[in-house]
């Protein structure tokens, strides 16, 4: 391992809802760590890792940071990820780099909507993780009440490691357990039981000696290091309490990064950004091996849209030369000339470089950090109209680098139309669109026509067939798919019913690739997103020549012919199977005063909201229920004035339903296969082909 390479290494995650406080807490592990002589404020806009004008300017975090600190001989790197849901893409990409994280939980508001998300998806994958109350020293503080609420809605797998003296207030203080504190031994030892069995026969025994502090301490590591048990701490990222004993725990209940500096090389791009000169800056988390400056490595594709391949590679390879590197080393960016396995790098040189993109070996990449749809896709998309007409052009090709840097923002270009759609989160990921564009590509634009993105969900079974040289079908292929539905948040699978061999590999390939692209616009021109398609029929025309050796395509089978007869099939197949058109549903948790809430419901129920029975909370109402994304805007639009601003109110993604009444439909932006005439003389005339 080279020399700058410290002996162990930590990438660890800070996650939690907006405004919880997660800068903060990162900006106070910097500032314990004697990374930064001064604590930095998200209000006055100075701290390490929101370095966007714009972070600055609203106090939020906007894109994913890291950041390096020293802890006792671990290099601790450590990923300041956004709280706000609407850029939880930034958080999806996170994960898949993380060997642990912390999940910050206020004090004051505990549990909320996003961190019940967080915590079900970091258990999922299984990521060792602690949980950080913060803000005790905040007015309204109950550290007792959010235990509670991090027990009952989040795991029980959870022990506090500590209590908190003076709640509320500016002295409030917090204690750590004594390691021979009775009670606090007898609760973590009930929590560790459940899956030690041998911890569970002391405890059952009454066994004391068998029960040592050190004996449960080696316990609670294990554990949490399996991601089985939550322990969690008390503290103010503000006044510094806590923070030792957070410290002392991500050092010896965490897991170092693991991996062989002498494999081969792998590693996953989680970020990609643009330098000053515009050129493209790629951060990548190494599991093997080592890069250097001068390398040329090559890049394997990973799928990462909504109709994803669960991780698999894409098809889509190339290489490049790696022109610089970085690491991180005591919060800051350092030039090396390598980088190795375990640590975050950043990489120059890199051009076709995307988000989701191995270095090296896919096969040394761990199953748990492949790339992977684990949050929903956004709900929202909107029509991108510049200011000025002579922009636009420039506002495409802008638009296309902050694609590079969120695959999320999906773009659809309507050539019929003249214009540019882009798909959202929500209202403040627009404003901040808005905000980029102008500020860094000095483009004015307006948004218009917001509208709620449906999917298409296949009903039934159906199968389509045409054969080369047989009519109707004008091109020199064959191809039979048969299409299924498959269970919500599958992907898309594409599977042979034929022979392998039975024609070249790169005609199947162009079929495989051409059926991902035509399902993200269905019957109703919306996206499908989980279904399973099956190869039925192929057939081609090997290479034909006259005899003086000249290509004859009119005998010919050509990979074009099986991109262009693809979406006719599939098309024809997925309408034999028929699709239903779902709306995505937002879940929300509304407390209003109670005085208001009779006034509130009609509102609810114009909105098509369906809320569960009301929870009596003080003078207050608690309401739990659903409501269509389409309308979730509006109600925080009306909320303020209905309540008197006394409203708090919190959503997100749910699920998808099947849509009420005459279903959605969608304006196509491709050669639109549903009209095979009009198709062909498209496809034929923008190739240059006959039709046959």
């Amino acid at each position: 391992m080279p020399s700058h390479s410290p002996a162990r290494i930590l990438n660890l995650g800070i996650l939690a809802h907006v405004d919880a406080g997660k800068t903060s807490l990162t900006e106070r592990l910097l500032h314990a760590a004697g990374v930064v002589d001064e604590l930095g404020s998200v209000d006055d806009g100075s701290t390490r890792t929101d370095s966007l004008a714009l972070e600055r300017r609203r106090g939020i975090t906007i894109k994913s940071a890291v950041v390096s600190f020293p802890l006792d001989g671990v290099s601790v790197n450590l990923i300041d990820t956004p709280g706000h849901p609407d850029f939880i893409a930034e958080v999806e990409r996170v994960l898949s780099v993380l060997d642990g994280a912390v999940l910050v939980v206020s004090a004051v508001e505990g549990v909320q909507p996003q961190t019940r998300l967080l915590l079900r998806t970091l258990r999922r994958l299984a990521i060792p993780t602690l949980v950080f109350v913060n803000k005790v020293d905040r007015r309204g503080a109950d550290g007792d009440r959010v235990l509670a609420e991090i027990g009952r809605k989040l795991t029980p797998a959870v022990v506090a490691m500590g209590t908190v003296r003076s709640p509320g207030t500016q002295g409030a203080r917090a204690v750590p357990y004594a390691p021979d504190d009775a009670a606090f031994r007898a609760r973590l030892t009930e929590c560790l039981a459940e899956r030690d069995d041998a911890l569970l026969t002391a405890y059952v025994d009454d066994d004391l000696a068998a029960l040592t502090p050190a004996r449960l301490r080696a316990a609670l590591a294990e554990q949490t290091r399996r991601a089985e048990v939550h322990p969690v701490f008390f503290g103010s990222a503000i006044t510094g309490t806590g923070i030792t004993a957070l410290t002392d725990a991500v050092k010896e209940l965490l897991p170092a990064a693991s991996g062989p500096p002498d494999g081969p090389l792998a590693g996953a791009v989680f970020k990609v950004e643009r330098g000053p000169a515009g050129e493209k800056v790629a951060y990548a988390r190494l599991y093997s091996g080592v890069v250097r400056v001068r390398d040329r490595v090559p890049l394997a594709g990973r799928a990462t849209d909504s109709a994803d391949t669960g991780g698999a590679v894409t098809g889509r390879v190339t290489d490049g030369k790696v022109t610089a590197v970085s690491v991180f080393e005591r919060g800051a960016a350092v030039p090396r000339g390598t980088a190795a396995a375990g640590q975050i790098a950043q990489l120059w040189g890199l051009g076709d470089i995307r988000i989701g993109d191995v270095l090296g070996d896919v096969r040394a990449v761990p199953e748990r950090h492949a790339p992977r749809r684990h949050f929903a896709p956004p709900t929202l998309e909107t029509v991108v109209v510049p200011r000025r007409a002579a922009d636009k052009g420039a506002l495409h090709a802008a638009l296309t680098q902050l694609a590079e840097q969120d695959p999320l923002i999906g773009l659809r270009q309507d050539p019929l139309r003249q214009e540019i759609s882009v798909s959202l989160y929500g209202e403040v990921q627009k404003e901040v669109v808005e905000a980029t564009l102008a500020e860094e590509y000095g483009i004015g634009v307006e948004f218009r026509g917001t509208t709620t993105l449906c999917v298409e969900r296949v009903v039934g079974t159906g199968a389509h067939a045409e054969i080369i040289d047989t009519a109707p079908n004008p091109f020199l292929a064959t191809v039979g798919l048969r299409v299924e539905p498959a269970p919500p948040g599958a992907g898309v699978a594409f599977r042979l019913g034929v022979e392998l061999g039975s024609m070249p590999y790169a005609f199947f390939k162009a079929v495989e690739e051409t059926v991902r692209e035509t399902l993200r616009q269905g019957v109703y021109g919306w996206e499908v997103p989980d279904c399973v398609v099956t190869m039925t029929h192929s057939g081609y025309w090997p290479r034909q020549s006259h005899a003086h050796a000249v290509f004859d395509k009119s005998m010919s089978s050509t990979a074009g012919d099986f991109r262009q007869l693809t979406p006719l099939v599939l098309m024809d197949a997925l309408r034999a199977a028929g699709t239903r058109v779902c709306e995505p549903l937002h879940r929300f948790r509304l407390t209003v005063p109670a005085d208001v809430f009779g006034t509130l419901l009609p509102v609810l129920g114009r909105l098509r909201a369906v809320p569960r029975a009301p929870v009596v909370r003080g003078s207050s109402y608690v309401l739990d229920g659903v409501i269509p994304a389409a309308h979730v805007h509006e109600l925080e639009r009306l909320l303020p004035g209905l309540t008197r601003g006394e409203a708090e109110w919190d959503s997100a993604f749910e699920r998808y339903e099947p849509v009420r009444g005459a279903p959605p439909t969608r304006p196509r932006t491709d050669h639109n296969p549903l009209d095979r005439k009009e198709y062909v003389q498209r496809v034929t005339r923008r190739t240059g082909t006959g039709a046959g």
